[in-house]
């Protein structure tokens, strides 16, 4: 039997899909993952209702120099070892897909699987330069998306030119979300996780 690629999704997560599931999206290079991107994930889950969440790793961030930027194998091996999950699953799906954009991503995955209630999710960090991503508004009128708090970011994340533009659509009730109509969005303040990909590099913890 052939080994997987890294593009491929576990026959129990494409199930989940096919059947209408509550589904997190959660990209990124995750160059490297971290017990940052887990308490997220563990944290959608619960509040979200959640049935699964999909750690998308890119083969390449456009928003990010590919210059320290670790082998794709590597990143998924890693990420995988981080998440220890049975409803975390990690794929590069978008090797399969054929997309750069999270808007092209998010749009191509509604068409494999339309039943699936997909939420897009981001911490605070991404939600303050969120109206730097190509087509947000698009992003914000394809999934639900689910903000997480993030250290020192809460007070720019709620303010951000993305947090204004879509004031109207915030929804204080985080566990129905997914069965909202987009564009929807809630912020979720818990336990701040202060792990950064960053901060790992910088002290030479991934190379």
């Amino acid at each position: 039997m052939a080994k997987p690629g890294p593009d491929t999704l576990p026959e129990r997560a494409v199930s989940l899909a096919r059947w209408g599931a509550r589904i997190g999206l959660l990209g990124g290079s995750f160059n490297p993952a971290h017990e940052g991107h887990r308490h997220l994930s563990l944290i959608a889950l619960r509040r979200l209702k959640l049935d699964i969440v999909w750690w998308v790793v890119a083969p390449q961030n456009p928003l990010k120099s590919a210059d320290d930027m670790a082998p794709l194998e590597r990143r998924l091996a890693h990420a995988r070892d981080v998440a220890a999950h049975p409803d975390i699953v990690v794929s590069a799906i978008e090797t399969e897909l054929g997309t750069r954009y999270t808007v092209d991503t998010i749009a191509a995955l509604k068409r494999r699987f339309p039943v699936a209630h997909f939420v897009w999710l981001m911490g605070g960090d991404n939600l303050a330069q969120f109206h730097l991503w190509r087509r947000w508004q698009t992003i914000a009128s394809l999934v639900p998306i689910g903000v997480i708090a993030r250290p020192g970011f809460t007070s720019r994340a709620l303010a951000s030119p993305a947090a204004q533009a879509m004031k109207d659509a915030r929804v204080r009730d985080a566990a129905h979300l997914a069965d909202h109509a987009p564009p929807a969005w809630t912020f979720i303040q818990e336990r701040l996780d202060p792990a950064s990909a960053t901060a790992l590099r910088n002290r030479g913890v991934w190379r």
